[in-house]
């Protein structure tokens, strides 16, 4: 999960150093999270709404990565390499 993460930088490398499949369930993991924390939002139960923020830009990173994998794209970081 992205809570799991230190900082954006860490989350990027897990992202990059990880396989598609990985990256699959991954952001399954996250969407499931994510529909989770809006729920407790609409609860009022959720003490950091920002989580929700945090959750959707894991969700973007992971699925550029996931389309530049199968365009065949190097991502940045691997461009800078």
């Amino acid at each position: 999960m992205p809570d799991s993460s230190d900082s954006t930088r860490d989350l990027l490398e897990q992202v990059h150093s990880a396989s598609e499949p990985e990256l699959t369930e991954r952001l399954r993991h996250i969407n499931e999270a994510l529909a989770n924390l809006r729920f407790r939002l609409a609860s009022g139960q959720i003490e950091d709404p920002q989580r929700i923020r945090k959750y959707k830009k894991a969700i973007a990173r992971i699925k550029t990565e996931l389309h530049a994998r199968e365009m065949g794209i190097p991502t940045m970081r691997k461009a800078a390499r």
